[in-house]
């Protein structure tokens, strides 16, 4: 099957500018940090961290680009985008975070940014053929 490999490597790194601001003190930084019983100190990864998880997020938008196949229709891209964030991953996570004893809020905040990585991953292979 035919994907829009710059279209992929674009969604991937939009997951990045979109954790910068979601886990930034701008929207959840410190609601999260709080519920994972992290301070300020904490804060900070190395670059192996971020090389990891840029990987990660490529491979899972080669995989939903294949999910969606070569030129999916916008209006129904950002839907399976929101259908996989919430019923695949938000549920996975919530299945973990329990047996984990993780709070809900710091469920609620990393099951809401994947959810907002895949409709945001729909957006873009939806409108870029």
């Amino acid at each position: 099957m035919s994907i829009n490999f710059l279209a992929v490597l674009a969604a991937a790194f939009s997951s990045f500018i979109l954790g910068g601001l979601w886990y930034s003190p701008v929207l959840f930084l410190k609601p999260w940090n709080k519920a994972m019983g992290r301070t300020d100190k904490d804060n900070g990864h190395p670059a192996k961290v971020f090389g990891l998880s840029f990987i990660f997020a490529l491979v899972a938008a080669v995989v939903f680009a294949l999910l969606l196949g070569p030129a999916p229709a916008l209006s129904e891209a950002w839907k399976a985008g929101l259908l996989v964030g919430v019923g695949f991953v938000a549920m996975s996570f919530g299945i973990n975070y329990q047996f984990a004893n993780r709070p809900i809020i710091a469920w609620l905040i990393d099951g809401g940014y994947h959810t907002a990585q895949f409709v945001l991953y729909g957006l873009i292979l939806g409108a870029w053929h």
